[in-house]
């Protein structure tokens, strides 16, 4: 090994040294912007609400589940066939006069092509 390769190597590795200090600088000073950045949106943001902003249950206390039978309101009769623009969407229901929940005919399975004989 001559005399001006080991200059050479020894110039170089001050420049190995350097670069991934600064590259390591370069990565703190982004995380650190990153928080200040941070810090700033939360101050902006809306402050949370205090405890005697939030919700509170009814005066008759908690609300329960309530069942109903509902039916659906009928398609309109019309001697053209109607298109689903025509039909305007979900059509809604009403609540039914009848109280007892309807179940399956005795012997059935209640699906719909299920192979079986059903109730005869």
């Amino acid at each position: 090994m001559s005399m001006e390769w080991a200059i050479f190597v020894a110039e170089r590795s001050v420049l190995g040294g350097i670069a991934p200090f600064i590259a390591g600088v370069a990565v703190v000073a982004m995380l650190v912007g990153a928080v200040w950045l941070d810090t700033r949106r939360r101050a902006r943001a809306p402050r949370r609400p205090l405890p005697e902003e939030q919700p509170h249950l009814p005066e008759g206390g908690p609300v329960h589940e309530e069942l109903e039978n509902r039916e659906p309101d009928e398609i309109p009769k019309s001697d053209l066939r109607l298109l689903p623009y025509q039909v305007h969407g979900n059509l809604g229901s009403r609540p039914s006069p009848e109280k007892k929940r309807p179940r399956w005919s005795k012997g059935g399975s209640g699906s719909f092509g299920s192979g079986g004989l059903g109730a005869h």
